[in-house]
């Protein structure tokens, strides 16, 4: 329903922010690393919002980035968990973080995070895992040409995996990773890199 909200920052708390737009204070919960770093009170700022509707609960969910919005909605996916334990997560571990454990399977690192136990981390894990797979199915379904594929090493490959997670299709991956000079770097920096280029 809203895309986005572009008004004057009018509040901020520990879990939501208020921003006014004509005269209208649009209440939006975000997650506490977003809400540090969304500007003072009086700039001009822009939200990316999710609007969230459930029997007893109507919210706006804000986030400052396109691959945090994918990151909530991903998480909205997954049995078992709400915007809440979404937004929970989104204040402890960045998009980057969260893609690039998915990708290697890493339970320890989600079990750090408040809220979240070895069950909901493998269920997390396993269920984004299988989307995944079946996007990658449906994109060599689609295609009619051949595409570079870029798998000169592992890091490479899973940095892939872990922004097709974020979004991003293997063709916009594939440009943006011709653009990065060292490849011989982690996988999360692999991934930071990438996005860097691909959120211009």
């Amino acid at each position: 329903m809203f895309a986005y909200i572009k008004g004057t920052l009018e509040e901020k708390s520990t879990n939501y922010v208020v921003i006014d737009v004509g005269g209208i204070g649009y209440k939006i919960f975000m997650s506490n690393i977003s809400i540090n770093e969304i500007g003072e009170l009086g700039n001009k700022v822009k939200v990316h919002t999710h609007y969230y509707v459930r029997e007893d609960n109507i919210s706006l969910y804000g986030f400052l980035t396109h691959e945090e919005l994918k990151m909530f909605e991903l998480l909205l996916s997954v049995s078992g968990i709400g915007a809440k334990s979404a937004i929970a997560m989104l204040s402890n571990i960045t998009p980057a973080g969260f893609a690039c454990a998915i990708i290697s399977n890493n339970v320890a690192l989600l079990k750090k995070i408040p809220g979240i136990g070895p069950k909901t981390a493998q269920r997390i894990i396993l269920e984004l895992q299988d989307k995944l797979k079946s996007e990658q199915e449906l994109t060599k379904d689609e295609e009619q040409t051949e595409i570079k594929v870029i798998n000169s090493n592992e890091n490479l490959e899973e940095a892939a995996q872990a922004l097709q997670i974020l979004g991003y299709n293997k063709k916009e991956i594939d440009k943006a990773f011709e653009k990065i000079a060292n490849t011989d770097v982690s996988v999360e920096e692999l991934i930071k890199k990438g996005l860097s280029i691909l959120a211009r």
